[in-house]
């Protein structure tokens, strides 16, 4: 298990007996290592990811299907929004809901271990221009 994981989070988890687990905490692991200073705790019942003290990426494991999603944003209060996306996406992870909000899907921990390079970029850059 991944230093880095909030036991307060891992225990949430651990009541949920969730059919995307192994998935979820892959997630947290990359989420958590791609930049130092990223908080885990657990906000709108899931995993979520602020950096700063502002949340940036909360993770949708609710209800549990056969996917798990990360909704990169700008905090739950509405921002003004910038005239352009926050970030580029080369790589086409993200869906876009607005200029400030995205969303990126995996259906497989095998989806997850070959967008992590990509995944590892945008988590990155979001936290960079989101600060």
């Amino acid at each position: 298990m991944d230093k880095n994981l909030n036991p307060s989070v891992s225990n949430f988890l651990d009541g949920l007996d969730h059919p995307f687990r192994e998935e979820i905490d892959f997630l947290r692991s990359i989420i958590l290592d791609s930049e130092i200073g990223i908080e885990e705790n657990i906000k709108w019942n899931g995993p979520n990811y602020s950096f700063q003290n502002k949340d940036r990426i909360t993770m949708r494991i609710h209800p549990p299907k056969k996917q798990v999603q990360l909704i990169l944003h700008q905090g739950a209060k509405k921002q003004e929004q910038p005239t352009s996306r926050l970030i580029e996406d080369p790589s086409k992870l993200l869906v876009w809901k607005e200029n400030d909000r995205a969303i990126v899907t995996f259906k497989s921990r095998s989806e997850i271990e070959d967008q992590k390079a990509e995944l590892t970029q945008i988590i990155k850059e979001w936290i960079k221009a989101s600060t």
